[in-house]
Formats: structure tokens, C-alpha cells, sequence
């Protein structure tokens, strides 16, 4: 059986050019990164275009197991071209810290993948060390503020703003920086992000234009006075170098799918982290150029499908018209409670267990969101006709439509099934019935309290000591009205991620909250999550590798 990156390098691409072709963009248009990558000059395509079709793919809470959220994008779009379709991807960017983690390669897989593979997952455009160094750019102007007379009176001790890198590295989380004497800084506890929790990227991948996003910039808060004062970007005159190293960056980046699907691949903020969308940018070019868009938001549906339509449908004024939620008999084992190792053996018991985690993020989409959804059932070899018969008639029993996927194997031809039903779900979706978590009038807490009551189904949420009085100062200082983000666990609705299935009895503890004022929302931060991982026991770098002909394998 060949691997992933073994089946996408036996694949021959067609020049962007003709990808390009197939979405009537001109040639001149495009800035060529090689035959097979490009930037599109999107202030160029002007106000005007098509109207697509947003399709949303989501799902349920990740294990171990694997669902295939990406693949099934992919396969989806590939499926809708075949069937003569005008379709474009808009997905995210991978990062470097999961490709040489434990995640490995991140553009789909099996026969539903966007390639160049290598170059998507390592580099690709310079997109995230663009986003990096300008986000670096900041901390450097900060510190230079300080060591150059400190006229804005900064207080040392309390800059909020944090360097980042995208890799995986734990050591970075907390340091002292600015020891050697006066001439190297002034002497303070400082740290490390990874750059998808970054507030620059959240900001890239919100703006509308570079107008916008030099105006997202100008309002990053950096620090605090010693008379508590906010310090923004914009009081250090820093917005216009920080927006000028990303002049290039903000063009989306458009690659192919194995099936010749035109797919723009641009920003990659973490779900659990951030908002885990692509960026708006792209997303917005893919509707004017096609009448279906397929798009992914990063992690189960209660984090990722929760904050595309709450912060960036919201900030964006755009709508899914059909969400797609993607599971897998064995994902479903694994939240009715059967270890990885006896995932491939048949177990029908805990199967039906595990299939509350997907009822309760049907009725989040259905009953919350007002939008129609269909199932897509990842399918594995293991995988018994029992077990998938189990799994359709629940679904039939809900309502709900479920498809048999087999795109991983097939591509878009074993994705027909799932794309008709899609097709037929976007017919029926109803604009006027489409609704948020929550309304913008409400306060901070009462939208945090509103998602995980909601959309969690916690009893409540807990607040740690502060935390309410951070959230009344910066209601106080004019961010009532932001959305939030909450940054938990992927792994379960609650803030605990052993809880797996469909927890019930819990509260969520927020211990923390921060303002991504260049984002537009407010952060709340909810168990042991942290901004900066760390690689796994066996990275997956151990296995990657390149020989003499720069050929490179490993990259799963």
C-alpha cells in the first residue's frame, strides 16, 4: 500500500496556470511560486463575481482513531468537480509544529489531497515565517520603547505581548530575556507562542484587505502603563512595518487536489487555541469565484464549526449553507470507551455509546445553528456492515442524512454519495432561520456562559478568582461587544479531556481571559491549555527525511 506522500508524488500536477483557467482568473493575476503554487492578487478580481455556496466540514470530537475532517474536504470538492460541479477548497495552512509532532502531514490523505504535498506541509509561500517576523517585529519595538528612555512609560512587568516560532517547543513557554547589562534590555519574564495561537495570525486571517489589517494591527494591545494605561501597537507607530512584511502574505495561496480541484489554501489558526479557521480573505475569493465553496474548520464542531460562525461568520457577515459533520465507527468506539488497540475488533455496545458525542453536535448544528447537516461516515477496512449499519440508522432515526465515505481510497469518486446529499442539503437550507450561540449586546461572560451552556451542555461555568474582574475592565475599556474564543480541549465538550462521549454533570472553569483586540474577540481560557505544545515522545520528525535527489518521505 503506498503512503500518502508516495500516492501525491506519483500524481502529475497541472500548471496553476490551468487550475487558474478553471476559476477565469487571468494570468496576470497570479504570482507563480514555481508551476504548481500561486498567489492571487484578490484586489485585482474586483467587487463583483459569483455568489457561491459555503459548505462547512466539521466534526466530532478528535481520538486517537482519526476521522479524516481534511480528506473528507477534499474528497467532497473532487466529488462535486466530477459531477461537474464549479467548486473551489478554501482550507488552512499547516503548521510546522503538528507536521513534525504527532500529526504529520496535514493536507488531506489517501487519493483526497491538495499538492504540492511537501511544499504545503514544509513552508509552502513563507506565509506563517512572514506572519512571525512580523509578529517578532512587535516584540522588538516594545523593548526597544523600553531600553530607548521608555517615553510611554511601559511597565516591565506587565507587557502582554509574547514572541512566537512555529514549531513545537516547550522550553520556549516561559524565559527570562534582556540578562547581559544595561545594553541588552531591561531584565523580564518572557515567553513563546506558537505562531497559529499568535495574535498576528488571528488578525491576517480576519482582515477583509491590508487596509483592514493594518488597522487590526494598530490595535493590538502590547502592554500596560505603570498607571495602567493600554499600550497598542499603534501608540508604538509600528503597524505600518509590521503590515508591510505581510503586503505579500495576505494574497491567498492557490494549489490543486489530486482530482485537479482548485483549492486556495491561506492562514492556519489552531482551533483549540484560536478561532481555526482559513482566512476570510480566501474564503470570500472562493465565493466569488465558484458556486460551491468547501471549507474546514479545525477540530470537533463544538470548537472549531462553534468559533467560524461565531466570530469569523459573524465578523465576516458570510453563512454555511450545509455543514457536513465527519465521524468514523472507530472515533466512535473510542468515546463509547474502547482503547485504540481494540478499535479494529467489532463492538457494537460501545459503538452505540459513543454515538451520543455525535448526536449532541448534530443537535449543536441543527437545533443552535438553524443549518441543515449531513453525515459523513469515514470509512475504515475494519469497519463491519453491522457497525456501519448501526451508524446509518441512527442517523436515518435523527433525521439526518449520513453518507458512506470511501474518498481516502477513491477520491472524489467514493465521495458521490456525500456530495449529493450535500447538494440536496444546500437546497433546503433556509437563510432566515441561521442563527449565533449568542447575541453581540450581551456581556463577555454571558457569552462565555451562553457557548458552554449551549453548545458544551455544561451546567454552568466557573470563573477563577480575577477572572470576572478582568472582564468588567475590559468591558470597561470598550470590548463588550467582541465575540469570544474559547480556548479548551479538543479532545471532549468539557474542559477535562478524559471526559469523552457526551459529559454531562460538568462545569467549565475559566481560569483566565485575554483581549485579541487586532482579532476582534475576546480569549477565555478554559483548563490546561497552553499556547505554546511541545513534541510528542516519538516525533514524527524522527521519520522524516530527504535524499540526495531532495526527494523527501516520511511526510506520512
Amino acid at each position: 500500500m503506498l503512503s500518502d506522500i508516495e500516492i501525491a508524488q506519483s500524481y502529475r500536477m497541472r500548471h496553476i496556470h490551468e487550475i487558474a483557467g478553471r476559476l477565469s482568473i487571468p494570468e496576470e493575476l497570479l504570482e507563480d511560486y514555481g508551476k504548481y503554487k500561486a498567489k492571487v492578487d484578490y484586489r485585482s478580481l474586483g467587487t463583483v463575481g459569483k455568489k457561491g455556496r459555503l459548505i462547512l466540514v466539521t466534526a466530532i470530537n478528535p481520538t486517537p482513531a482519526g476521522e479524516g475532517k481534511t480528506t473528507v474536504s477534499i474528497g467532497l470538492a473532487d466529488a462535486l468537480n466530477l459531477l461537474g460541479k464549479d467548486v473551489c477548497l478554501a482550507l488552512r495552512e499547516p503548521s510546522l509544529g503538528p507536521v513534525f509532532g504527532l500529526k504529520g502531514g496535514a493536507a488531506g490523505g489517501g487519493y483526497a489531497q491538495v499538492v504540492p504535498m511537501e511544499d504545503i506541509n514544509l513552508h509552502f509561500t513563507g506565509d506563517f515565517h512572514a506572519i512571525g517576523a512580523a509578529n517578532n517585529l512587535i516584540a522588538a519595538l516594545v523593548d526597544n520603547s523600553i531600553q530607548q528612555g521608555n517615553p510611554l512609560r511601559i511597565d516591565p512587568r506587565r507587557i502582554v505581548w509574547k514572541r512566537c516560532l512555529d514549531m513545537n517547543d516547550r522550553q520556549l513557554r516561559f524565559i527570562i530575556s534582556g540578562l547581559g547589562g544595561k545594553s541588552n534590555g531591561v531584565p523580564r519574564e518572557d515567553g513563546f507562542e506558537i505562531t497559529t495561537a499568535s495574535q498576528v495570525m488571528a488578525a491576517f486571517c480576519l482582515a477583509m484587505d491590508l487596509s483592514d489589517l493594518k488597522k487590526r494591527l494598530a490595535r493590538l494591545i502590547v502592554a500596560r502603563t505603570y498607571d495602567d494605561r493600554l499600550v497598542t501597537l499603534g501608540d508604538l507607530h509600528g503597524e505600518g512595518a509590521a503590515c508591510a512584511l505581510l503586503k505579500d502574505a495576505i494574497k491567498p495561496n492557490l494549489v490543486q487536489t489530486l482530482g485537479g480541484t482548485p483549492a486556495l489554501v491561506h492562514g492556519g489558526p489552531f482551533a483549540n487555541i484560536a478561532h481555526g479557521c482559513n482566512s476570510v480573505i480566501a474564503t470570500r475569493t472562493a465565493l466569488k469565484l465558484a458556486d460551491y465553496v468547501v471549507t474546514e474548520a479545525g477540530f470537533g464542531a463544538d470548537l472549531g464549526a462553534e468559533k467560524f460562525i461565531d466570530i469569523k461568520c459573524r465578523l465576516a457577515s458570510m453563512m454555511p449553507s450545509a455543514v457536513v459533520l465527519v465521524a468514523s465507527v472507530r472515533a466512535l468506539k473510542s468515546h463509547g470507551g474502547v482503547s485504540k488497540d481494540d478499535l479494529g475488533k467489532e463492538n457494537l455496545d460501545a459503538l452505540a455509546s459513543g454515538m451520543k458525542n455525535l448526536d449532541r453536535h448534530i443537535g449543536n448544528i441543527r437545533d443552535v445553528w438553524h443549518l441543515p447537516v449531513v453525515v459523513s461516515l469515514n470509512r475504515f477496512t475494519s469497519d463491519t456492515d453491522s457497525e456501519l449499519a448501526l451508524v446509518e440508522d441512527f442517523c436515518r432515526k435523527q433525521g439526518v442524512e449520513v453518507a458512506l465515505c470511501e474518498v481516502w481510497e477513491k477520491g472524489g469518486k467514493g465521495g458521490f454519495d456525500l456530495a449529493e446529499k450535500v447538494l440536496r442539503a444546500v437546497e433546503k437550507c433556509d437563510p432566515s432561520l441561521r442563527t449565533f450561540t449568542y447575541p453581540d449586546d450581551i456581556s463577555i461572560a454571558d457569552k462565555i456562559r451562553a457557548v458552554a451552556k449551549r453548545i458544551y451542555r455544561a451546567d454552568g461555568v466557573v470563573f477563577a478568582p480575577g477572572v470576572l474582574t478582568k472582564i468588567r475592565k475590559a468591558e470597561s475599556e470598550g470590548y463588550r461587544d467582541y465575540p469570544v474564543c474559547i480556548a479548551k480541549t479538543q479532545y471532549s465538550f468539557s474542559d477535562d479531556p478524559k471526559k469523552i462521549g457526551a459529559p454531562e454533570g460538568f462545569k467549565i472553569t475559566i481560569r483566565d481571559i485575554k483581549v485579541n483586540a487586532g482579532a476582534g474577540f475576546v480569549v477565555a481560557y478554559a483548563g490546561d491549555i497552553m499556547t505554546m505544545p511541545g513534541l510528542p515522545k516519538i516525533p514524527a520528525a524522527e521519520g522524516i527525511d530527504v535524499d540526495d535527489s531532495g526527494v523527501i518521505s516520511g511526510l506520512f
